[in-house]
């Protein structure tokens, strides 16, 4: 009787009990700030990598490439140096799988058609993983919209200057503790627009 009253009374040991009870909670709340601060990180950059892909694509080549050689006045019927109106050129939109870009013209235009760049979707593609490696083409899209600027026949180069709206969507961040089990979190697209300058060439500042 005398052994089991001092074994109750004995409480040797007992710190490391109530460490090891609380280590799992300490652990799993430290990795918790860290990775709170990994995914601002995340969402910093994938933030970045838009503004700059948006640079990238106003002063490179046109990823819809047929339109940069149309001639609205010769091929449309719009009077030489007017704007081309939305009815002849509403927009397009380029998107990307792993390997192939695709864009689609909204134009009433005959002529005009929707073929995509792929060099140039690659060399955006590439800029933007420079800023942000987890971006992949299939995460890229871009939006030409008209913005009434330019004019048809111009000499020196497309006849309309489009609203270039690059955004990344589908992006996903895995956690340091909460990732091996196969568990992401969203990143909130980001999109960033400017407007079309010279849409020709392979390099950007």
């Amino acid at each position: 009787m005398s052994a089991l009253l001092a074994f109750q009374r004995d409480t040797r040991g007992s710190s490391a009990a109530e460490f090891a009870l609380i280590l799992p909670v300490f652990l799993l709340f430290l990795l918790g700030i860290i990775d709170l601060g990994r995914y601002a990180w995340a969402f910093n950059q994938a933030e970045k990598a838009t503004q700059m892909g948006a640079r990238f694509a106003v002063v490179t080549d046109m990823i819809p490439s047929d339109l940069t050689n149309y001639s609205f006045a010769t091929s449309c019927g719009v009077p030489q140096g007017d704007v081309v109106d939305i009815g002849r050129f509403g927009g397009a939109q380029c998107s990307s799988s792993a390997t192939t870009a695709t864009c689609t013209v909204t134009t009433s235009c005959s002529g005009l058609g929707s073929t995509a760049d792929n060099d140039a979707f690659g060399r955006l593609a590439d800029r933007m993983t420079s800023i942000y490696p987890s971006v992949g083409r299939q995460n890229i899209e871009l939006d030409y919209a008209n913005a009434g600027l330019g004019y048809a026949g111009d000499p020196n180069g497309a006849d309309v200057s489009p609203l270039v709206t690059v955004s990344l969507r589908d992006l996903a961040f895995e956690p340091m503790f909460l990732g091996a089990l196969g568990i992401t979190f969203p990143i909130p697209s980001a999109s960033y627009t400017l407007t079309m300058e010279d849409g020709q060439g392979a390099t950007s500042n």
